[in-house]
């Protein structure tokens, strides 16, 4: 009975942590990461339902002995698919990731929620949502001059277009080994955007261009909501051939959405699947997130080039809508430009908070949806031009 009992003992994760001071160590300190990813996301309820199951997929991977996961799995040059399959649960989820299914499939059910009407009344706000992207080609100068290779530094740079899913494909494909820290840093700083970017928003803008009001945006037809997504396919996907997965089921779930007859089909992007996918994506890629990587200098170089990232996203966007208050007139307002870092609908919200506090009858709201949407589509450009570069 003595020798069942003593079996037993030496079977728990508790017993691991007897044997091995160092992983006591490192985990503790993953659980402290863990304990303010869900107090962002229950507590302050910020992007609660992409933190939530990422904080809980870095606690599943930092459980000893539980072994759900295992991430050398899948930095082999070839699936051993036999391997996952007698694996643990979240290899078995985290195939979705690895086969570049869930972010793609998101990009459906983002597509389907997106109002892409004020991009098509105001095309100009394509370019605010492009100037935006300057945060991803900062942060990817920046990585490589920090060392790392340039498929990691891509990876990171991707943090800047504030797109979850986008930046999951990337890593997923050029840098693997990052995914955990990578995935956290975009998507806390993706929950802190209303916190992050005021302090520049106002810095780079005065207090009569903030309180700038903007005409109302013209009528959209039905037409032109339909005939947009295929548009934007065709010629995204012809100039950049690697953005198509994620452009592609974009610009489905929208077509879904304003053709008025698959209703049934927008719903359920919009809701069941959306949830579902949610659910494994954050699970899975928390679960990359072990101690053994991710407690490293390299993580630390990673969340402060996210955050840079973020801010020079930011930067960017306001400062090229400052360009357009100049040639129009005065008749954009700049604050409008910090949207185009693609977190929809928050980087909006900011926008329209902020010219609030200028001006209280300022609603700048549908004007700052246009950079939004078309931050999305910069975004998953700007990940296709590296993945056609790096992969070929």
């Amino acid at each position: 009975m003595l020798d069942v009992i003593m079996e037993f003992v030496r079977s728990t994760g508790i017993n691991e942590f007897i044997n091995d001071p160092v992983l006591l160590g490192k985990t503790l300190a993953m659980y402290v990461i863990i304990g303010v990813l869900v107090y962002l996301a229950i507590g302050k309820k910020y992007e609660p339902l992409l933190l939530l199951p990422i904080a809980f997929g870095m606690l599943l991977a930092n459980l000893p002995g539980a072994e759900l996961f295992h991430m050398e799995y899948f930095l082999q040059d070839e699936l051993n698919y036999s391997q996952i399959l007698h694996g643990g649960l979240v290899d078995i989820l985290y195939l979705g990731v690895k086969l570049g299914i869930y972010p793609s499939l998101i990009f459906l059910g983002v597509g389907a929620m997106t109002d892409f009407t004020p991009l098509i009344a105001n095309p100009k706000s394509l370019l605010l949502g492009a100037a935006a992207q300057f945060g991803v080609f900062a942060a990817f100068f920046g990585a490589l001059f920090l060392g790392f290779a340039p498929e990691a530094a891509a990876a990171i740079g991707i943090i800047g277009g504030a797109d979850g899913p986008t930046a999951i494909l990337v890593t997923k494909n050029l840098a693997p080994q990052l995914l955990g820290p990578i995935a956290v840093a975009a998507y806390s700083y993706m929950a802190l955007i209303p916190i992050i970017q005021p302090p520049f928003m106002k810095l780079l803008t005065t207090k009569k261009e903030r309180a700038v009001v903007m005409n109302n945006l013209r009528p959209v037809s039905k037409v032109e909501k339909v005939v947009f997504p295929i548009a934007v396919t065709i010629v995204v996907c012809l100039l950049v051939p690697d953005a198509a997965p994620l452009v592609g089921f974009l610009m489905l779930g929208n077509l879904f959405n304003v053709c008025g007859v698959t209703d049934r089909l927008s719903k359920t992007a919009q809701n069941e699947l959306c949830n579902i996918l949610t659910i494994f994506l954050g699970v899975s890629v928390g679960a990359t997130a072990s101690a053994d990587t991710f407690l490293s200098l390299d993580t630390l170089k990673i969340i402060g080039l996210g955050l840079a990232a973020f801010i020079l996203a930011t930067c960017g966007g306001v400062l090229f809508g400052k360009l357009m208050y100049v040639v129009t007139g005065g008749k954009i307002n700049p604050l409008i430009g910090s949207a185009g870092v693609s977190a929809v609908p928050m980087a909006a919200r900011v926008s329209n908070t902020v010219g609030q506090e200028t001006n209280p009858a300022n609603f700048l709201l549908m004007h700052a949806m246009g950079p939004n949407v078309a931050g999305v589509i910069g975004s998953a450009v700007a990940a296709g031009v590296f993945l056609q570069y790096f992969l070929g």
